[in-house]
């Protein structure tokens, strides 16, 4: 297919540029429902929900339920959640991201840890989300049974499964940082290192905890066996976590905040996360014609990664949980005419230090899926750096995310921590709209570069008409500190050159796994859906979009 055929121009449909464009092992995949997910296995467990009948959601609960056995680096069954759900006339939001528990305030930290909060352990482990959030996303939307959703995870914790090249790459550089943590060599290094690529891995305790969940419809994990033994664990390591704080836990439905952008309109969950940086770069770039210049150009690249800086330098400042945001909201963020401001700030041929701050790297997994009914739901969980806190509860096989890592000591940071609140999240699902309708669900895992991913995916779509799977291949950047900027080897010469002499302070990087991201897309081809949907999923892991 080419650009001048007839349904590439038919009503809803972008008139892309099919070719390749970077060298990649992956082609864009067509079908009317889709599941695409950076697991095989996972986007396997969706793909059987939509043939048994199910729609959207019900495959993406089952392949995050399955994903957490299959990609545990990333995410487990003790990590957080967020959803953006299109149900076919209106996008809803979900938030579930844990709260502190009750002991957490700053005496606790400063008495327990010197002032100095702990990335690893128990005392970095919020109240998981993820399973609330499954449930809370099925009550709403589900269609099949949410036994039957869990089916396909409690196989493969029963079964076990083979480790794949990459996730056994990233296990392996964990060992030595949390062989120490409880439980984990117990259950991650069952002799005594790392699975081998290949071998087979059985998740200890999860099988029977997934039978509990899909039971009691995810209650058991906050208030049954699941529930007293993460209680017991925490109390027996350290951890301030209670059977109460997990009772006492509720996901959150919320507003998405949006920016528009060419026409179309980019949508985010509100902040504790950092989706916001991406629109406020967006509404920077905005006021420049980055259609006129070159797509893989220094210049149109420069452009991006200023709006980004000067984003994430207002991001890193002010954004928390949205209830302690209580001088600088995220309306006042988004505002257009401080966005405009914000954009004179840019200067076309010299970087600038816009004193960002530098969060740590991420661990997450994303996800994306449609059907055809119009459902689409873009849906990212994660556990925060590899493995999260570092922390199994053996008896259950629920390794812990680490998200508290996230909060402040500053007394005069919003982001303070305190008993009950949200911290700064860095997961983050998106969406895209145009003229109120649906348009593509999407999202690029990886700590700090999910914004970022974002804005470089998209932009090569909508300014550059790059078809999504060579929008999702093409080199990337990342801002770092300073005027530092973190670049992929596969990034032109001339580029790495011109960037350089406007003052850019880029470093090479070759792990694409957590510095550069890993994207799922799903862009909807017509509004009535006879042509279905195109799907790209990111070559940087070992996933894949599969569909009918």
């Amino acid at each position: 297919m080419t650009t001048t055929d007839t349904p590439l121009h038919a009503p809803g449909h972008y008139p892309f540029d099919w070719s390749a464009r970077y060298p990649t092992f992956r082609s864009p995949v067509f079908a009317r429902n889709i599941v695409s997910t950076s697991q095989p296995l996972a986007a396997q467990a969706g793909l059987r929900m939509l043939l048994q009948g199910g729609n959207a959601v019900d495959a993406a609960i089952a392949a995050a339920a399955a994903i957490t056995l299959v990609e545990p680096v990333s995410n487990g069954l003790g990590s957080d959640a967020f959803a953006l759900v299109w149900d076919g006339k209106k996008l809803h939001g979900l938030n579930a991201s844990g709260v502190a528990p009750a002991a957490w305030d700053r005496q606790y930290f400063m008495r327990k840890h010197g002032g100095i909060f702990p990335q690893r352990g128990w005392d970095s482990v919020t109240v998981p989300g993820a399973v609330a959030g499954w449930a809370a996303l099925h009550e709403k939307f589900g269609k099949l049974p949410f036994e039957q959703l869990m089916q396909p995870a409690i196989e493969l914790a029963e079964r076990g499964f083979g480790v794949a090249p990459v996730t056994q790459k990233k296990w392996a550089a964990q060992i030595d940082i949390l062989r120490q943590q409880p439980g984990f060599a117990e259950v991650f290094m069952p002799h005594g290192r790392a699975p081998m690529i290949g071998e087979h891995f059985m998740l200890k305790g999860a099988a029977a905890t997934l039978r509990r969940i899909a039971a009691s419809k995810g209650q058991d994990y906050y208030q049954g066996e699941t529930a007293r033994e993460i209680a017991r664990h925490a109390a027996a390591n350290g951890g301030a976590m209670t059977e109460a704080d997990l009772a006492g836990y509720r996901p959150e439905w919320v507003e998405p905040i949006s920016q528009n952008y060419r026409g179309y309109t980019m949508h985010e969950i509100p902040p504790n996360g950092q989706g916001i940086a991406a629109l406020m770069a967006l509404g920077m770039l905005e006021h420049f014609d980055l259609a006129a210049l070159p797509a893989d150009s220094a210049q149109s690249r420069h452009l991006q990664i200023e709006a980004m800086k000067a984003a994430f330098a207002d991001v890193y400042r002010y954004v928390a949980d949205e209830r302690a945001m209580t001088k600088v909201t995220a309306r006042h963020l988004l505002d257009p005419a401080y966005l405009a401001e914000r954009a004179k700030l840019i200067r076309p041929d010299k970087a600038t230090d816009f004193k960002h701050g530098l969060p740590p790297a991420g661990g997450t997994i994303y996800m994306s899926t449609a059907d055809e009914s119009g459902m689409m739901v873009s849906f990212i969980q994660s556990n925060y750096m590899g493995f999260g806190s570092g922390v199994v509860v053996p008896s259950v096989g629920v390794s812990l995310q680490n998200r508290g890592f996230g909060f402040s000591l500053d007394p005069d940071s919003p982001n303070l921590v305190a008993p009950g609140k949200r911290p700064f999240h860095t997961i983050i699902p998106a969406f895209l709209t145009r003229d109120g309708r649906a348009q593509m669900s999407f999202g690029v895992m990886g700590g700090n570069m999910q914004p970022q991913g974002h804005i470089q995916t998209l932009i090569r779509m909508i300014d550059y008409k790059q078809q999504p799977q060579a929008a999702c291949d093409a080199p990337r950047w990342k801002v770092n500190k300073g005027l530092e900027v973190d670049i992929e080897t596969t990034m032109e010469p001339e580029v790495v050159a011109q960037l350089k002499s406007m003052g850019h302070e880029l470093k090479p990087l070759i792990d694409a796994y957590m510095d550069f991201g890993s994207g799922q897309f799903i862009w909807k081809l017509s509004e009535d859906l006879q042509q279905g949907y195109v799907a790209a999923s990111d070559s940087r892991r070992e996933g894949c979009a599969v569909g009918f």
